[in-house]
């Protein structure tokens, strides 16, 4: 499988990184599924698995302790750019996320943020609406049992 060039970009901070060194454990046109390590050490995280549905506008993560222990889903809300002749994706942040912790609680977070950006000409007003309507189309997901979606299901792809 050719490797491509993924790129995450942020508002809050404004910065660009490239997660191209992730593992690539899976492309099509629609999901990219990636396997990596914090960028940043951290102690209550410390590596995971990726799943950016790219048609969908957002990427669901499991996040894993040091140890290897689920600790929980983490959910963001993404506008995707890709650029064929490169074969690069730019995944950006639309500030909104989702928190699903083991036991079912679901956490909505960064909405704040969305208004922040907007009012201080961050982000337009299309980004803002698109972030809130990938936001509900997400929560009606989770809010059906739906949630992990199919593709995020098989277990092959959560061992770190």
């Amino acid at each position: 499988m050719k490797k491509p060039t993924i790129l995450r970009k942020r508002f809050i901070p404004f910065e660009t990184v490239d997660i191209s060194g992730d593992e690539m454990l899976y492309r099509d046109d629609s999901l990219i599924i990636t396997r990596w390590k914090v960028i940043k050490a951290r102690k209550d995280i410390d590596r995971g698995v990726s799943f950016a549905f790219l048609k969908d506008g957002y990427k669901i993560s499991r996040f894993y302790d040091p140890e290897g222990n689920f600790v929980y889903w983490y959910c963001d809300i993404i506008d995707v750019e890709y650029d064929s002749v490169k074969d690069t994706y730019t995944l950006t942040d639309l500030l909104v996320d989702v928190k699903i912790l083991p036991n079912g609680e679901i956490r909505v977070l960064d909405v704040d943020e969305v208004a922040d950006a907007l009012e201080e000409n961050i982000i337009t007003k299309e980004q803002a609406c698109d972030s809130l309507r990938k936001l509900h189309k997400l929560l009606e997901l989770i809010y059906s049992g739906e949630f992990p979606p199919k593709e995020c299901r098989d277990q092959e792809y959560w061992k770190v």
